[in-house]
């Protein structure tokens, strides 16, 4: 244990992990609290067609999102923090817009759920993992960051392999998440649309510098300096 808080203290970076508190408690929150007003529904909709073996890159998305944010807390401060940023404000906005405009779907098509495996697995997801709060996709978005964080993370420069494999998984995260119709073509496009939208800030604006000169500058430690595995 004294091993741990000493970690933890040369490594306060590892305290933006606190933020899925917030997370969570706002996101079952609001699925108790707000109903659906806006129910979403695109004609793409209905010529993508349910596809129980989607349920596997789907379920890659919960390794796939906390799995980065833990390689790069090891290996790479300053990119975990980019990786941290471009994801949690990404988060916040979507917990926001649902608030303000909650929004639901009407896309679920009856299957067996004794056919396979995986139909029962699905039948379980969506059991407790219900069509509201979809708008932008949350799924969509952080996958999308995380994929944006490999590519440009100077640990993978030379790795093609790595960013490839990294990109793969994303697109079929994404794919995924309407062939299980548990996201409309409208959530994707404004799920990506608005990660897209926050890597420019998070790669091209000073945000860094501004959050220093907050109570959060406890992040970056002693030094805002970098602090970052040999490439």
């Amino acid at each position: 244990m004294h091993t741990v808080k000493t970690w933890v203290r040369q490594n306060p970076h590892c305290l933006a992990f606190c933020y899925f508190i917030f997370y969570l408690i706002a996101f079952f929150t609001l699925e108790a609290l707000v109903e659906p007003r806006y129910i979403l529904r695109s004609p793409l909709d209905d010529l993508i067609p349910f596809n129980e073996w989607f349920l596997i890159p789907y379920c890659a998305w919960f390794l796939q999102m906390p799995g980065s944010l833990a390689y790069f807390m090891f290996r790479d401060r300053d990119t975990f923090l980019r990786e941290c940023f471009l994801m949690f404000t990404g988060m916040t906005i979507c917990l926001t817009l649902y608030w303000f405009f909650p929004n639901g779907l009407d896309l679920r098509v009856a299957f067996d759920p004794h056919r396979n495996l995986l139909c029962e697995l699905v039948a379980l997801l969506q059991g407790f993992d219900t069509p509201t709060n979809v708008c932008p996709s949350i799924h969509v978005a952080s996958a999308l960051a995380v994929d944006i964080t490999v590519q440009k993370c100077p640990l993978f420069r030379r790795r093609p392999l790595v960013r490839l494999g990294s990109f793969v998984l994303m697109v079929l995260i994404v794919l995924s998440t309407m062939f299980l119709k548990q996201h409309s073509v409208i959530d994707v496009f404004w799920g990506i649309l608005l990660t897209l939208a926050l890597s420019l800030v998070t790669y091209h604006l000073p945000w860094e510098k501004a959050l220093q000169k907050t109570p959060l500058r406890f992040l970056w430690g002693q030094s805002a300096g970098p602090k970052s595995a040999a490439r």
